[in-house]
């Protein structure tokens, strides 16, 4: 495919996106969310393959799960993802009602503590819930988290897609040479940033995820060490009306970059295990793994 043609397809791609977005945008904000949720589930999944990956990485790593919960999860998970998508494109409704939320769990003391010190801290989560809930969260609270994003292969799409992430809060470093060191010196100077676990990485040590072997960088654990920041767990779950609950859990201990790593990993899949549903089983977490070993 030469580049003219390419630009085109992105081009015409992002058109019809953005007219779903204007379309959809038209509805009240809470009827938006439910129509997105159920047009990812009813019509995106089956024709893009989703319930597929989506059941095959339930029986790798719940094969105990009965069929009925696994079909209710394999239809969940693109509704929860579509409903998602537009929390994060209605970037002023959403943090409206976000900044009016509680934190619950016993890391929020330790990082008010450190950031009254000018110590910087690494809020760690996973495609889990909404974590752009616990961005907004924080903005409620008068904080400023720094986020890193990857930039997206579309350019017409990366232009809204920092453009709504901006909205909701900054900085924002791109995922690129020039983007890390500048979160860096962010974290350097006291800042928080916000960093997400759950993606593999083909050079990253094999550590342990759901009980199986899965690639894992560390390189978040190794900033904190080098740094001397705080790192800690948190996660905005979804409840049965729509809202979130913002979890802060305790930070970790300052020990080695895999130990550190494992417990993040470990933290996850707790929250996986109690909330299936609105974890991201679309992608091949456990991929290129190998037939590596794991001490239990």
């Amino acid at each position: 495919m030469n580049k003219i043609t390419k630009n085109a397809q992105h081009w015409i791609s992002n058109k019809l996106f953005r007219g779903f977005l204007w379309a959809i945008n038209q509805l009240p904000y809470d009827q938006r969310l439910h129509l997105s949720g159920l047009v990812a589930s009813r019509i995106i999944s089956p024709l893009t393959g989703t319930r597929r990956r989506i059941r095959n990485n339930l029986a790798l790593v719940m094969p105990e799960l009965p069929k009925a919960k696994s079909q209710q999860i394999v239809r969940g998970v693109p509704y929860h993802m579509g409903r998602t998508l537009i929390e994060f494109y209605s970037p002023i409704e959403f943090s409206k009602r976000i900044h009016k939320l509680k934190f619950s769990g016993a890391g929020l003391a330790a990082i008010e503590q450190a950031q009254s010190e000018g110590r910087g801290v690494m809020l760690i989560t996973g495609h889990i819930g909404n974590y752009e809930a616990i961005n907004a969260a924080f903005v409620g609270k008068g904080y400023q988290i720094g986020g890193l994003y990857k930039r997206m292969s579309n350019p017409y799409f990366n232009e809204h897609y920092v453009a709504a992430m901006a909205a909701i809060g900054e900085p924002l470093f791109e995922r690129s040479r020039r983007g890390m060191a500048a979160m860096v010196r962010y974290l350097r100077s006291g800042g928080m940033v916000g960093l997400i676990l759950d993606q593999r990485m083909n050079d990253a040590p094999v550590l342990k995820f759901m009980g199986k072997p899965a690639r894992t960088a560390v390189s978040a654990a190794e900033m904190a060490l080098k740094y001397n920041s705080l790192i800690v767990p948190c996660y905005a779950i979804r409840d049965a009306q729509g809202a979130f609950e913002i979890s802060i859990e305790e930070p970790l201990e300052h020990t080695t970059p895999e130990i550190m790593t494992q417990k993040l990993n470990d933290s996850l899949e707790a929250q996986v295990r109690a909330n299936p549903e609105q974890w991201m089983w679309t992608h091949n977490r456990w991929k290129n793994a190998g037939n590596q070993t794991l001490d239990d």
